[in-house]
């Protein structure tokens, strides 16, 4: 028999009960369905997502919510339905003392991080596949799981990418036990550990143990998102390329952006980077001079209101602060990682590597720019067979 519930403080559920000796019974419930559940009731807005919260008015409230999610709780739920729905059990049964106890069959412990920039999301999460396909050997799978993995530990470990439909998800497994990992509705990442045998950890079944295996859970999440971070995460990213790049506003004083292949910019950034040992900062002269040379122009050809202006920008955007009671200037951390950033990947990578794609004497004797006219032949062929196809 199964019963599909609708309960007010937990939403649908499902009871399922075996019609032979010893009739087990499967109970399932989802822990977002209670949080929707929960949020409604305390009269808390929130935007749901399918199995997972978009938006709340309240994140500390959800966060409290989420952890008041008990065994005790859920062994009041069993009860409640059990003295309502007809089950194998009879009052006679009962009586003589047959009672279910409930044990976790599968426990499955998720976390959703809902993107600000979901294409950006998608982009970081391929990247990621491409990065992680050896996150199931054994050597990186008890880093993720924190358990030790030797010769004598049963199980398959493998990392599976699967692309049902046209969302790639992410698989790494550990002896009955797995984390899986998607980008979800287009819009978050998604990582969650499913057990599925609560002894892989050392762990009995019964429901009082769900707190310890929801830290292992949680953790085996945090885990495999620190070893990801360790690949993808740059000093750089695209939020701090936009706050360099874009004007901004502090204390109602406006600033323009920095240009990434201005000329301009890119001297004044590598002139910074001359006086980031010096304790004493540098002043506007001396940047002046510096700027002008790597330009190629006469020290007197740049004037001190124009670098002044230069040195507003470069303060007003953080990469600089001003020595008290001074005019000297000295570089912020954040100001070495720009100035290192714009000026390394400018002159090491983009010019050269544009030079070798687009100038003719380089067709025949770099790799990168073959790889380029291989993949242009390709594209002009697809399109070429398009059209014939029509």
């Amino acid at each position: 028999m199964v019963f599909y519930v609708k309960d007010r403080d937990f939403g649908p559920f499902f009871l399922k009960f075996s019609s032979y000796f010893p009739y087990t019974a499967n109970l399932c419930l989802n822990g977002h369905e209670y949080l929707k559940c929960q949020l409604q009731q305390a009269g808390i807005p929130c935007q749901a997502l399918d199995n997972g919260i978009a938006q709340c008015a309240d994140p500390q409230r959800l966060q409290a919510l989420a952890e008041g999610l008990t065994g005790p709780k859920i062994d009041r739920l069993l009860r409640k339905w059990l003295a309502r729905l007809p089950h194998p059990f009879t009052a006679k049964d009962r009586a003589a003392g047959y009672r279910y106890q409930l044990s976790i069959l599968q426990a499955e412990f998720s976390l959703t991080q809902v993107l600000r920039q979901p294409v950006a999301g998608r982009v970081f999460f391929e990247e990621v596949i491409r990065e992680n396909l050896d996150l199931g050997r054994p050597d990186q799978v008890q880093l993720i799981f924190g358990r030790q993995v030797n010769r004598r530990t049963p199980g398959r470990f493998r990392t599976r990418v699967l692309t049902t439909g046209v969302i790639p998800s992410l698989h790494v497994d550990y002896k009955h036990s797995r984390i899986k990992q998607y980008h979800k509705e287009g819009q978050a990442l998604r990582t969650e550990t499913t057990i599925n045998d609560t002894r892989d950890f050392a762990v009995g079944k019964s429901l009082k143990n769900l707190p310890r295996l929801r830290q292992i859970g949680f953790s085996a999440n945090r885990r495999l998102l620190d070893v990801q971070k360790i690949t993808q995460d740059c000093s750089l990213g695209e939020a701090a390329f936009r706050q360099v790049t874009h004007p901004v506003v502090v204390d109602e004083q406006r600033a323009a952006g920095l240009r990434y292949a201005d000329p301009r910019v890119q001297a004044v950034l590598s002139a910074l980077l001359g006086f980031m040992l010096q304790a004493r900062g540098f002043t506007n002269r001396q940047l002046r001079e510096r700027v002008a040379g790597l330009l190629g122009q006469p020290p007197d050809s740049l004037s001190p209101g124009r670098m002044s202006y230069d040195l507003r920008r470069l303060r007003l955007h953080g990469l600089i602060a001003r020595i008290k009671k001074s005019n000297r200037y000295q570089l912020t951390q954040r100001g070495i990682q720009v100035a290192l950033f714009f000026t390394r990947s400018y002159a090491r990578i983009l010019r050269p590597g544009l030079a070798q794609i687009t100038a003719q004497h380089w067709k025949d004797c770099s790799p990168l720019r073959s790889s380029f006219d291989h993949l242009l032949r390709h594209i002009d062929q697809f399109v070429h067979d398009a059209k014939l196809a029509a």
